[in-house]
């Protein structure tokens, strides 16, 4: 087996459970224990794998709401408005994007009206934003 190939399979057990043990990792991936401490440890250290996290139901979810916020920036205040925008305490994530928006953000809040708050009075009063789109995330599916 390639080494591509045994981290492609240690990562796609993570991706299924963040939580799972090294002996469940080893035994999905087909190797070791001490096999899967290193390819983890140094796919951690090479910044491929940046942190671990929770997928959450938005609908199961008692006093926030999340959307999904599609930003659109000008390009000769990009750098500064995306450190302002990851600056921000409401924005869970940031991301690049290739599709409608420059940037896709997931924007957390207690309720539809502060959401509404956090895009209007933050995010839309950063320099360089010129546009805000939000889709209000209702239920998870898969």
């Amino acid at each position: 087996m390639s080494s591509t190939s045994t981290e492609d399979r240690i990562l796609a057990a993570l991706e299924s459970d963040a939580q799972a043990s090294y002996a469940d990792i080893a035994q999905s991936a087909g190797v070791s224990k001490p096999t899967v401490r290193k390819y983890i440890k140094q796919l951690e250290d090479d910044g491929v794998i940046v942190g671990y996290s929770a997928d959450i139901d938005p609908k199961k979810l008692s006093g926030q709401t999340i959307a999904l916020v599609g930003i659109d920036v000008e390009s000769e205040r990009y750098v500064e408005a995306t450190r302002a925008l990851k600056a921000l305490d409401a924005v869970e994530t940031l991301y690049t994007s290739s599709g409608d928006h420059m940037l896709m953000a997931e924007v957390r809040a207690t309720d539809g009206d502060a959401l509404g708050d956090v895009i209007s009075d933050e995010i839309l009063s950063i320099d360089g934003v010129s546009a805000a789109h939000p889709s209000f995330l209702q239920e998870r599916l898969k």
